[in-house]
């Protein structure tokens, strides 16, 4: 497992709900996402953002990722995680990432610019 390796899941800016988040936007969002990526990989981790859907394909897309790389951290962000419309789907891929990632430390950010903290907290 590559000790550095991190996948950001987040609902694709495309797919957000925006009136449920007061002052977000998709870019503001894709900014954010975006900078912690960098963030990250400015500071030797390996990287990659995977946009999900509401559910339709976000299951089947989070494996194939999975399946790629042997991720030693997967973060499920704060808009699949704290939107109450989206806890099955929450729920769902934590069972996907305990199945097919299971060497792999599970964290959660607080929104879209925070990725950065909660990953230095478990690698």
């Amino acid at each position: 497992m590559s000790e550095k390796s991190i996948l950001l899941i987040g609902l694709d800016p495309a797919v957000v709900e925006y009136e449920r988040w007061p002052g977000l936007t998709a870019e503001k969002l894709e900014a954010g996402l975006r900078r912690d990526e960098s963030t990250l990989i400015e500071d030797g981790y390996q990287a990659r953002i995977c946009f999900i859907d509401h559910g339709e394909t976000a299951e089947d897309v989070v494996k194939a990722m999975l399946a790629e790389t042997e991720f030693a951290c997967v973060l499920v962000g704060a808009g699949v995680r704290t939107d109450s419309d989206e806890f099955l789907l929450f729920e769902r891929l934590v069972n996907v990432i305990h199945e097919h990632a299971p060497g792999a430390r599970i964290c959660f950010n607080t929104g879209p610019t925070d990725s950065v903290d909660a990953v230095k907290r478990w690698v």
